[in-house]
């Protein structure tokens, strides 16, 4: 018998992927996480900033970055000046970096939500993608003769059910995240 239980699985692992992408796209609030995708060149090698440095909020329009080796200060503010996307201009005392999250003007509010809207389309093609593959494996078995027609009928349906279920809950998670950005 044919399991969709795997492919339902990685549609989960879609959706949570999906989520996480999310959280790097920023709002009005500081969030350490937005620092996510931001690599530092140390020690010769590219290492993800969470790795060479303590990253918080203590407030909600600032980020405080604390490097591990305050040797490392200056590559750290070059890195996230470098990320132009982000707009973020670094300060530092020697010892911490600390990062004003500037308010969001309405054209970048747009822009924003024009970004978490691109993620959302990466997601669903992520999950189409998915469909197909138990589509294909689905009518490689019935080819084989290892299930009958029907069977593969209702694996298709249920494999359907589940990509609506997915796309509804990508939707709902990006009209919270739109509500959450066009906040101000």
């Amino acid at each position: 018998m044919f399991d969709t239980k795997p492919y339902e699985e990685k549609f989960n692992l879609t959706v949570i992927h999906f989520e996480d992408e999310l959280k790097k796209v920023r709002t009005g609030r500081a969030h350490p996480s937005q620092l996510d995708a931001i690599k530092v060149e140390v020690y010769g090698a590219m290492s993800p900033l969470n790795q060479v440095a303590s990253i918080s909020a203590p407030e909600p329009q600032l980020l405080q970055v604390t490097p591990f080796d305050p040797s490392n200060i200056q590559a750290i503010c070059a890195s996230i000046r470098a990320d132009q996307a982000m707009g973020f201009n670094p300060s530092d005392d020697g010892r911490t970096i600390r990062i004003p999250v500037p308010p969001l003007t309405e054209e970048r509010r747009k822009l924003l939500v024009k970004q978490a809207s691109e993620k959302v389309e990466e997601a669903r093609i992520g999950l189409r993608n998915i469909r197909q593959d138990a589509l294909k494996d689905a009518k490689r078995k019935k080819d084989a003769k290892e299930m009958s027609e029907d069977d593969a009928k209702r694996i298709e349906k249920t494999i359907d059910a589940a990509l609506a279920s997915m796309n509804s809950k990508l939707d709902e998670i990006f009209r919270e995240k739109e509500k959450e950005i066009l906040k101000v």
